[in-house]
């Protein structure tokens, strides 16, 4: 018996700050992540990412690490199977801002921005909540209908549970189970929320990158791979706010950042922040040395 051929695809999800955006690089308009496949020439297949992300984009990537392997049988292609290795690369901020591969997360995934003027909230409470209960409902048994009940309550904050930033792919996955998203093989009635598709799974993949970045920089200096050389300590929480969805509380921010010797001046100064001349920092790398584990940790929001 012939066995099946098994193709493998790289999948990347390259992201950036600009300014207060959180960005991810996307092709064809914006409808799916950088894809390549696996070839022989490559020595690994991180540096194969990056190789064809370099080619493709003239993006170089920093910081590189691998997410997930997506083996599901239904990823299939003419004559054999794909099984896609996803990997999060950070990278400088595009020069073009108004180049359109270049996508907001939050255009992907708009229950997830919680700053304030920020529509997630309101989505939440107004669409998403509404619609979860709805599917609820439906639960024939009542032990169904309570595990439905507390996965919406703690992926979402509801009933005044907190909001958990890292359970970006929790919640993406509880409003596809709840065929809320268009992608979704069984549609709940016709309603979906609102938010940009991607093609077949990449918008989890996606998910997938969010989640673990969030994760990340609560443990892990990570943040500075996305930023300049130089920066202020406004720009620094700006970032770093974009990422999580949520604001920070300034001076707890700034009083962790100087307290885990993360940061050092460079003598500068930035007059353009609207006020009194604020001091430039930069990343001081020889942390990464001193301490296994340093981290930007979140303080709570306002």
């Amino acid at each position: 018996m012939t066995g099946e051929r098994v193709g493998t695809e790289l999948v990347a999800v390259v992201t950036a700050v600009a300014d207060d955006r959180p960005l991810v690089l996307t092709a064809d308009e914006g409808q799916r992540l950088p894809s390549g496949p696996l070839r022989s020439e490559h020595r690994s297949m991180q540096a194969g990412l990056s190789a064809w992300v370099e080619q493709q984009t003239h993006h170089r990537l920093g910081y590189v690490e691998q997410l997930y392997t997506f083996a599901d049988p239904d990823r299939s292609a003419a004559g054999g199977r794909v099984v896609s290795v996803s990997y999060l690369g950070l990278t400088q901020a595009p020069t073009d801002r108004s180049d359109p591969e270049w996508r907001d997360w939050y255009d992907y995934f708009p229950w997830e921005d919680r700053r304030p003027g920020a529509t997630g909230p309101a989505l939440v409470d107004d669409v998403i909540g509404p619609l979860l209960d709805k599917w609820i409902a439906r639960s024939r048994r009542t032990d169904e209908r309570d595990r439905r009940e507390l996965r919406a309550q703690v992926c979402f904050g509801l009933t005044g549970r907190p909001w958990a930033p890292e359970l970006v792919l929790q919640r993406y996955e509880l409003l596809h189970e709840a065929g809320l998203l268009p992608e979704a093989p069984a549609r709940s009635g016709g309603d979906v929320v609102p938010g940009e598709r991607m093609q077949g799974d990449h918008r989890r993949i996606l998910a997938t990158g969010i989640a673990r970045l969030r994760a990340k920089i609560q443990y892990h200096p990570v943040v500075f791979e996305l930023m300049p050389d130089a920066f202020t300590l406004g720009r620094l929480q700006t970032a770093v706010e974009a990422l999580a969805g949520q604001a920070l509380h300034k001076q707890n921010f700034r009083r962790l950042v100087m307290q885990q010797d993360l940061v050092e001046p460079t003598g500068g100064t930035d007059t353009e922040t609207g006020g009194r001349p604020a001091r430039v920092y930069r990343f001081r790398r020889a942390i990464l040395d001193e301490r296994t584990i340093a981290g930007t940790k979140l303080p709570r929001t306002r």
